[in-house]
């Protein structure tokens, strides 16, 4: 009988794992595809009338309207998951970010509908935008709220081992459509990526609808009758620092986790003449290394605190922002991979692993989705969406106007923008040891030892 329950409860959290996981997967194999496809095809086929440069900061500009929209749905899709559960808003999540890369893919370019084709791109980014406001924040709630007390920094970096997985399977996508000629691949090839989403779609839906709603939301949220009509305004006056924590620590992370992926891939295949199939091998292979580099980040924020290792990761991206661009430089593969896997398997992974447990834990369960969906999209919105953007724009207009060449072998402009963006992350890892305190469970507000 023991062997039976047991057997049970493995497969419980084998179905929560996979449940939030494969969102994350999708949310971000969606985004960053898009950003992929962004520097590499986009710019030619949505807006062909630009030189090259300006067509792929256009691209980019569409790029950033997702994150535009993302705190209007962390603000719905909060609110409504504090109201009538986790488990539908995933569900209504993951369907509109699916099906919004799902119609990219069918979109005609502007060859073929001219204005329209760009207009009915930013639709769809709008569409994503929106169920991406707060899927990653339902991911890390349904997991942090399923987990045992002394392992929810572990349980948590399913949602950022889901990005990584997202992540990996949309650059190993593009990889294998580079491999067709040119020629097919800006007439039919990009779509393929795209469309594949509908697998995910499909694969997610139907764990999500087999798993029970979080125990921490029945007990803590409904038996208690603390469903409250508007969760993120009572986020955000009740809990100002710890709201202000989220969107600080977001900054950065957010910026440097596009920066270094999305502007440095276009980076290194624009301006220095790498192979996409080799700059894209470089990627998928930091991508690979760093879904181990999560777990055990988020695994050591269980045992010596959520800010130490958050603060680690903010001091190596001041650290690498730096040499970074000096090897992918030497345009050798070898180099360009490490470059990739310094910036994803040590600094993102470094801020991602804790970052899950960490965000849930500042909010108490009946406002706990809507503040941490809000506060993560509008840093999100303020970091994430204008990075590749602004990179690009400032390799484009802010250096050393001598010669282009110049410009690409001397990034400076874009250095500084990285490690600005780790300087902003010290200062919020600096805030959390000043943060109001932790939620656990249904126990309500705890001050840890550590955090």
């Amino acid at each position: 009988m023991t062997e039976m329950t047991a057997d049970k409860d493995d497969r419980s959290r084998l179905r929560v794992i996979l449940a939030a996981s494969v969102g994350s997967a999708l949310e971000w194999y969606d985004f960053f595809l898009y950003g992929t496809a962004a520097a590499l095809v986009f710019g030619e086929l949505f807006f062909p009338k630009s030189d090259p440069v300006v067509g792929t900061l256009l691209a980019f500009l569409t790029f950033g309207v997702g994150f535009v929209v993302r705190p209007l749905g962390g603000i719905l899709f909060g609110i409504m998951g504090d109201r009538f559960g986790r488990k539908p808003v995933l569900v209504a999540t993951l369907l509109m970010i699916g099906v919004g890369t799902t119609l990219i893919g069918v979109l005609p370019t502007y060859a073929q509908i001219g204005y329209w084709a760009p207009a009915l791109l930013v639709a769809m980014r709008v569409v994503q935008g929106l169920g991406a406001g707060a899927e990653y924040g339902g991911a890390v709630i349904f997991l942090v709220e399923n987990a045992p007390p002394k392992h929810r920094g572990f349980w948590g970096s399913f949602a950022p081992l889901g990005v990584s997985v997202g992540n990996l399977l949309a650059a190993g996508a593009f990889a294998l459509v580079t491999m067709l000629p040119r020629e097919e691949l800006m007439s039919w090839g990009w779509r393929l990526p795209f469309l594949a989403s509908f697998l995910l779609i499909l694969v997610g839906i139907f764990v999500r609808l087999r798993v029970s709603e979080t125990p921490v939301f029945t007990e803590a949220v409904v038996a208690r009758g603390k469903i409250e009509r508007n969760p993120a305004m009572e986020a955000l006056k009740r809990h100002p620092r710890n709201f202000f924590v989220v969107l600080g620590a977001r900054l950065a992370e957010n910026g440097l986790g596009y920066l270094f992926p999305v502007f440095g891939l276009s980076y290194v295949v624009t301006t220095l003449g790498v192979p996409r199939a080799d700059a894209l091998s470089a990627l998928m292979l930091a991508f690979v290394i760093e879904l181990f580099a999560i777990m055990g980040f988020a695994a050591l924020s269980d045992r010596i605190g959520r800010r130490p290792v958050y603060m680690f990761g903010a001091l190596a991206g001041i650290v690498w922002a730096f040499p970074f661009f000096l090897l992918v430089g030497t345009k050798e593969w070898i180099w360009i991979a490490v470059a990739f896997i310094g910036a994803r398997a040590v600094v993102t992974a470094a801020m991602f692993g804790p970052q899950a447990a960490y965000f849930a834990e500042l909010f108490p369960p009946q406002r706990r989705f809507a503040g941490f969906a809000f506060a993560r999209a509008l840093g999100s919105l303020l970091a994430g969406g204008p990075a590749p953007f602004l990179a690009a724009a400032l390799r484009r207009f802010c250096v050393r106007p001598r010669t282009r060449i110049a410009a690409g072998r001397r990034p400076g402009a874009v250095r500084g923008c990285s490690a600005g963006s780790s300087v902003r992350q010290l200062v919020a890892g600096r805030m959390l040891c000043r943060a109001a305190g932790r939620f656990d469970g249904v126990r309500g507000l705890v001050r840890p030892r550590n955090l």
